[in-house]
């Protein structure tokens, strides 16, 4: 008698293909194909990057030999648009020649030295020690001298408008290490990420921020102030219910995640918790694996009051007596409100709490004036309690 198996298998050749191993042999196949058209196109993609560094460099150089004269540099972009576009075709506008400039003058300092080929030399060798220039300094790519091959030219074109070296390079470190699109990227730049997370941290917190990118070692490092919710699409308006708002972060959860920042996976909305005389309910419950503790979301819709922050430190005594593991650290609570009272937040228990917070959030993607005018807000609220604390040490 022969087996199901073996008829299952014996059909044709091509289910033969497709069942032997459950199918193992055509995803290995499928695999290796879209390894090396993936590895093809960051090849690509590097080259690029680096061929566009190279050109940005030779127009500064022209543009600076050329002296100061706005009509000399107009008119030198111009011939050399028109010529590479002649001879190439599509991607060598004026503008475009305007990107690579600056994206040399933002990252003038990631590559070595490059030879200078000679006027006389033949045509085929010029190209030939050009294709050398561009492999010589991809050898430095992903060292801090070098270009991420995981960034595209769009990605680096964005990051050439940021004037501030050291947050050029956070949101750099942060675009490759996070996987980030271009999208994303950009509305973090928007945002003002960088800012955002620099409201509690000293100089020497800001430098490791731009060497090193967002490091999460407590729960500090992960509040932000405030917190975008452009995406949840909720009008900004006062009939807006809370139960709207937990609706709208649940349908829209992979970019709340990326809000919240690193570490976060959803566990639960609407998290019951019983007593032995009544029932409680906490919004929104997620764990951070780099923290490992779970963090309890409460959501307001208007100002921050004490009964707020009293309910918070109730839900985190009662979660981490009932709900807290072995081997998770305390749980952190955080009080997301469309307006913090700083007078609750100076004389509550969030004035010297390390496991819970208030957070302003908005509802819409605010200009960059408003949300640094948002921060300074913030950062003279963070000096006054530090100074505080002083007079009060020294008293």
């Amino acid at each position: 008698m022969v087996s199901r198996e073996f008829q299952a298998t014996s059909q044709s050749p091509e289910n033969a293909l497709i069942q032997v191993g459950q199918g193992s042999l055509m995803d290995r196949v499928v695999s290796i194909l879209e390894a090396a058209r993936s590895n093809v196109a960051r090849s690509v993609n590097s080259n690029m990057v680096i061929a566009y560094w190279l050109i940005g460099r030779e127009i500064v150089e022209a543009l600076q030999s050329g002296g100061d004269r706005a009509e000399y540099g107009q008119s030198l972009l111009n011939d050399l648009s028109e010529r590479l576009s002649n001879r190439y075709g599509r991607g060598f506008s004026v503008t475009n020649l305007r990107y690579f400039r600056l994206f040399y003058q933002a990252f003038s300092d990631r590559t070595p030295s490059i030879h200078h080929t000679p006027c006389d030399e033949s045509e085929a060798i010029a190209q030939e020690n050009a294709l050398a220039e561009i492999s010589d300094a991809l050898e430095t790519t992903g060292r801090h001298t070098g270009f991420s091959a995981n960034l595209s030219w769009s990605h680096y074109r964005a990051l050439s408008k940021i004037e501030n070296r050291a947050e050029r390079r956070f949101y750099e470190i942060e675009a490759e290490r996070a996987g980030w699109s271009l999208s994303v990227m950009e509305r973090q730049i928007h945002s003002l990420l960088f800012a955002r997370l620099l409201k509690s941290r000293d100089k020497v917190g800001i430098l490791a921020l731009a060497r090193q990118g967002q490091a999460v070692h407590q729960p500090i490092d992960v509040i932000k102030q405030p917190y975008v919710l452009d995406f949840l699409n909720l009008p900004d308006q006062v009939q807006l219910h809370e139960s709207d708002l937990e609706a709208a972060i649940i349908e829209n959860l992979q970019p709340f995640l990326l809000e919240l920042g690193k570490g976060f996976a959803f566990v639960a909305r609407q998290y019951r918790m019983d007593t032995e005389s009544q029932h409680f309910f906490i919004d929104l419950v997620f764990y951070n694996f780099l923290l490992k503790c779970f963090v309890l979301i409460d959501l307001k819709i208007g100002r921050l009051e004490h009964q707020d922050v009293g309910q918070m430190d109730m839900y985190l005594r009662m979660f981490d007596d009932l709900k807290r593991g072995e081997g998770d650290n305390p749980t952190v609570g955080l009080i997301l409100c469309a307006e913090k009272d700083e007078v609750v937040a100076r004389y509550s228990i969030l004035h010297e709490s390390q496991q819970m917070f208030a957070s302003k959030y908005m509802l819409y993607l605010p200009t960059e004036e408003e949300l640094r005018n948002e921060l300074a807000r913030e950062r003279d609220r963070i000096q006054a309690r530090q100074q505080n604390r002083g007079t009060e040490a020294g008293a």
